[in-house]
């Protein structure tokens, strides 16, 4: 097939004959005609939540949440799930009772679309609160927390006639209300448990228990899923980046010195494999917790439960920061140095003498090349993830607060917005005078980069993640569900798509027509472009967040397995493998003779492209996620979670 020669995105006249579909919600929709839309607090899985206001209070502002379920399902049998799904939601709330559950107060369906009216929760998502965090949460906040948690479980696995288990146990399904207290929220798949009853494997993985793996959902997975949240509280080490059910490889006191033997001893026993191993219910869990804010010196024995002594292996004297040497590193110094009030995890943008860095402290900032002093910066309404594109005097970049902007590079004043369902953790790309990007709604989106109109959107089903690639015919992208589309991107309609066994955050880039990209499986696929056939396919230890890169016929990626690989890219063989001592999320640049990446162990390394020998590595004492750029002047920008960006020679 010979190539495309237009290369013009379809015109308003051409979209108005395909037709629109109108997504989600919108401010100023009403419901019932009594509740009116403010705006969208999230989106994801079957559906959407909306602040509203209840108008049957005129004189007051009352607000509530709306979740939506839109029921498009073509499958009869799917359809029929998911409004199954939806009415045991509302009917499971509206019979719970207690402070940590949210109150059901309506319940209603228009069309293909079901709604339930709950109270309005405000703060934020453990998850959310785990990202804006540089150390993990302290001990006595953990076991308060834990507390609260336990005495919800309680409640639900005492319900009558029958126990409810809520199979979802983990950090984005919790929330911190305004006043410090523990809330569960989504409830779309907790469950009435049936003595010896099977069904499909539902929940998250990482912190689902084995059992839950093959169907079987009882009282005693929630303790499980519980002890691997607070895992991750305590450790920073997010489960479903690992090998299910490793949690005995990784222990807490290694991450995190100053939680105690007896409360880690008592994370260890919810995490046993054998669910008869772990607490009796939810209630002996808050008293053995309980007991541990009371006695911090009762011994391990006692406050994990007689008789589980030898289930526990029990950590030793807690390693001091000083226990694994580090060698020294190669002397090298900053060029400049810029601190900022949070952490930094994406890449920088340079153009016309500025360095563009976007921070988790909500704010875009414009900085001087040469010094690193700030020229101007740009607030945005939530945490800054994405890194920042620069096209013809406009930077873009997206935002958690769901929008997409664009900045004058010059004076840092707004051009436009553009106003999406989800948080925009995408990084945007520029091609053909358009914009390409992902959102958290599930769609992938091509905007005119003059006015922020909406060429096209595409449904991918699942959060986009991933930095679109886009050639001269296609676009590329990567979801959370686990597929690698490719597009057209003319119209955004789907050539292929190609499935991992795990989400695809990676970036994919294009070589020689194939597509290179990592996945959270562990692997490296090679596809082709075309038709989406795979070529090779390479295993690391570890998932894969890093993006690759392709330079001299060699793919270079990391891995959170600590390595960096360099790869043929005729064959997936490995050429050779550089180690650090933490993860390597950071996508790698190639400039010169060397290649530039950071590590969670705090270093920015500097090794060698032939061989992968190390040249240098600079210390930031904090981790690394942000990947480097490089200018022509062979400058390195990047930045570290110390809230600090550094320019470092080359």
């Amino acid at each position: 097939m010979g190539r495309l020669t237009t290369r013009q995105l379809p015109g308003k006249k051409e979209r108005k004959q395909k037709g629109t579909q109108r997504v989600g919600l919108q401010p100023g929709d009403m419901l019932q005609d009594r509740y009116r839309i403010v705006g969208s607090l999230g989106a994801g899985g079957f559906s959407s939540v909306y602040q509203a206001r209840d108008m049957r209070f005129p004189n007051v502002t009352k607000l509530c949440a709306v979740k939506e379920m839109v029921i498009s399902a073509p499958d009869p049998k799917i359809r029929e799930l998911t409004i199954q799904s939806f009415e045991r939601e509302a009917s499971m709330l509206a019979m719970l009772d207690h402070p940590a559950i949210p109150d059901v107060s309506d319940y209603f369906t228009e069309k293909d679309r079901s709604y339930l009216i709950l109270d309005l929760i405000r703060g934020k998502d453990l998850d959310r609160w785990l990202e804006e965090q540089t150390e993990p949460v302290d001990q006595n906040t953990c076991i308060e927390w834990a507390i609260q948690l336990c005495d919800a479980l309680a409640h639900l696995h005492n319900q009558k006639p029958k126990p409810i288990v809520f199979r979802d146990m983990k950090p984005s399904n919790i929330m911190l209300d305004q006043h410090n207290r523990i809330r569960l929220i989504d409830f779309g798949i907790a469950k009435i448990f049936e003595g010896g009853s099977k069904g499909t494997m539902i929940g998250t993985e990482g912190y689902s228990p084995p059992e839950q793996y093959r169907g079987m959902a009882t009282p005693a997975g929630d303790i499980y899923a519980l002890g691997a949240t607070l895992h991750h509280l305590l450790t920073n080490q997010d489960p479903r980046l690992e090998p299910p059910f490793t949690f005995a490889e990784r222990p807490i006191h290694t991450k995190n010195s100053t939680v105690s033997p007896n409360f880690e001893a008592v994370i260890m026993r919810c995490l046993s494999y054998d669910p008869t191993e772990r607490y009796e219910n939810a209630t002996a869990l808050k008293e053995t917790l309980q007991s541990l804010q009371n006695a911090n010196a009762t011994p391990v024995s006692q406050v994990i439960g007689g008789g589980m002594e030898t289930a526990v292996s029990m950590p030793g004297q807690a390693p001091t920061q000083d226990a694994i040497p580090v060698p020294p590193s190669n002397q090298i110094s900053p060029i400049w140095t810029f601190k900022c009030e949070d952490e930094i995890r994406s890449n920088v943008a340079i153009a016309e003498g500025k360095v563009f860095v976007s921070v988790y402290d909500n704010n875009l900032y414009a900085l001087n090349q040469k010094n690193g002093g700030i020229v101007w910066k740009f607030p945005t309404s939530d945490g800054v993830g994405a890194s920042p594109c620069v096209h013809d005097g406009t930077i873009f970049i997206g935002s958690s607060d769901s929008r997409m902007y664009a900045i004058d590079v010059h004076t840092g004043r707004q051009k436009w917005h553009y106003t999406t369902q989800g948080p925009i953790y995408s990084s945007p790309k520029v091609r053909f005078d358009h914009l390409f990007f992902g959102s958290d709604d599930g769609h992938l989106y091509a905007l005119n980069v003059k006015q922020g109109r909406k060429a096209w959107m595409t449904n991918a089903f699942s959060a986009v993640r991933s930095t679109p690639y886009v050639d001269d015919e296609r676009v590329y992208v990567g979801t959370e569900g686990g597929y690698i589309y490719c597009m057209d991107l003319s119209t955004g309609k789907t050539n292929w798509q190609a499935q991992a066994k795990r989400a695809v955050t990676s970036s994919p880039v294009l070589y020689d027509d194939v597509v290179v990209v990592g996945s959270l499986d562990a692997t490296v696929y090679a596809l082709d472009a075309a038709t989406g056939w795979a070529i090779w396919r390479f295993r690391a230890r570890r998932p894969i967040i890093s993006s690759p890169t392709v330079h001299d016929e060699i793919v270079y990626i990391g891995s959170s397995d600590g390595s960096l690989y360099a790869l043929d890219m005729n064959s997936g063989r490995q050429l050779w493998q550089f180690e650090t001592k933490g993860q390597v999320n950071s996508s790698p640049v190639v400039s010169q003779n060397a290649i530039y990446f950071g590590s969670t162990d705090g270093y920015v390394y500097s090794i060698s492209v032939k061989k992968g020998e190390l040249r240098w590595k600079f210390n930031t004492n904090s981790p690394v996620i942000s990947s480097p750029i490089v200018d022509e002047e062979g400058t390195i920008y990047i930045g570290s979670t110390n809230h600090i960006l550094y320019a470092l020679p080359a």
